[in-house]
């Protein structure tokens, strides 16, 4: 029995010494095989933000399966998994619980919602999952900074403190006011107003504060005019942007009107009437129409449209343009995927442009957002269109 216990324990030693001696390619990697990389989403497929979620995972699926055609990347595929998350918090918990422990995914992608992915990051990161490219345009995706934190373009805040500029510096606008939702959207658009008022020795004329389930403008709107403001910038999304909108045109009161992605919808641009007609909106990303001639984007429209029935909406382009990214720090980490390859992978890439012709991105040791530049466009004929081709800054 002793003979055999010896023999047995230097058997295992030797196992282990092997086990040392290999490579750093062939050590166990979270979620990476030989063959396969397993990437993970929550994000909402039946909720409230579903045409977001939907489009957004679709074409993030997408653009894996057409590298998965060609062989993969560096020789392995990439399994996606979506988890519906509902637009809850409790569900994105759940979910990304199953993804990192069961699924046991190398990194996260595209993440649905601001609250959601504030409450599972601390958790996952402690984890050593990456969170890429959330679903959101906060400043808490990419600062504080964390090495794992990723953020791709402009957020509320940045293409707010553009709007700013603009107005003031291009328009010649003097009495700024702001309308915006009391949330923490709302609170991270008024930051971009009040901080580059702030930085060009400016002070708001007026703001309103109001709640996401109000309907009634015309006190808020009223009250602003009455404070002789000669521009309005907007922390609202859809359905509140429309209504403010119409409240201001109701009175004729002749104002320039500015917001920014989150109202960045077909929804808003197609009022009947033409009731948004002339309003500016700040965005990260040009939504791309179905007549653009480039060939890229045609492609993109053609091959979304025949695999999901329905023409690709802005989330769907966030999407794959987070997808295609993503697959860049990939292949820049080469055959030996680990996390301190991947990250240097993303950090190794600068001045990338998308297809839809964003403004470029670019990582780095201590960069963890792709853009803070913004395009500024405005609704004509029913659709938004480029008022400059070229990005801003503040």
């Amino acid at each position: 029995m002793r003979r055999m216990f010896l023999a047995g324990a230097a058997a295992a030693v030797g196992v282990l010494a092997v086990g040392l001696a290999q490579p750093a390619s062939a050590q166990a990697v979270r979620g990476v095989t030989d063959t396969e990389i397993i990437i993970g989403t929550y994000t909402d497929l039946s909720g409230v933000t579903v045409a977001w979620g939907v489009n957004n995972s679709n074409a993030i699926r997408m653009a894996f399966d057409e590298v998965n055609a060609k062989g993969g990347i560096n020789g392995r595929k990439i399994k996606y998994i979506v988890e519906d998350n509902q637009y809850q918090v409790p569900r994105s918990i759940q979910a990304a619980n199953k993804l990192i422990n069961r699924d046991g995914v190398f990194l996260m992608i595209a993440n649905g919602g601001t609250p959601m992915n504030n409450a599972v990051m601390p958790d996952q990161l402690a984890k050593g999952v990456p969170n890429m490219f959330p679903l959101t345009s906060a400043r808490s995706m990419y600062e504080p900074f964390h090495r794992l934190k990723f953020g791709l373009v402009s957020s509320y805040y940045d293409q707010m403190r553009s709007a700013v500029k603009y107005l003031v510096e291009k328009q010649g606008k003097k009495a700024l006011c702001a309308m915006y939702q009391d949330t923490d959207f709302g609170r991270d658009v008024y930051d971009g107003v009040r901080d580059q008022l702030k930085a060009m020795n400016m002070k708001l004329a007026g703001e309103t504060a109001h709640k996401p389930t109000d309907a009634d403008f015309s006190a808020s709107v009223a009250r602003l005019r009455d404070a002789k403001c000669d521009a309005l910038l907007l922390g609202t999304i859809v359905r509140d942007t429309n209504q403010i909108v119409a409240a201001v045109r109701k009175i004729g009161w002749d104002v320039e009107i500015m917001t920014q992605v989150a109202a960045y919808d077909s929804a808003v641009a197609e009022v009947p009437g033409g009731v948004t007609e002339g309003l500016l909106c700040m965005t990260s990303i040009e939504f791309v129409h179905p007549d653009d001639k480039r060939p890229a984007v045609q492609a993109f429209l053609k091959n979304y449209k025949e695999r999901y029935g329905r023409e690709p909406n802005f989330a769907a382009q966030i999407g794959y343009t987070a997808a295609q990214l993503t697959m860049e720090g990939l292949r820049n980490a080469g055959r030996n995927l680990t996390l301190d390859s991947f990250i240097a992978g993303m950090e190794a890439i600068h001045g990338y442009k998308d297809i839809f012709g964003s403004p470029p991105m670019t990582f780095g040791p201590k960069i963890r957002q792709g853009s803070n530049m913004s395009l500024l466009t405005v609704v004509k004929g029913g659709k938004w269109e480029l008022v400059q081709p070229e990005p801003l800054g503040y």
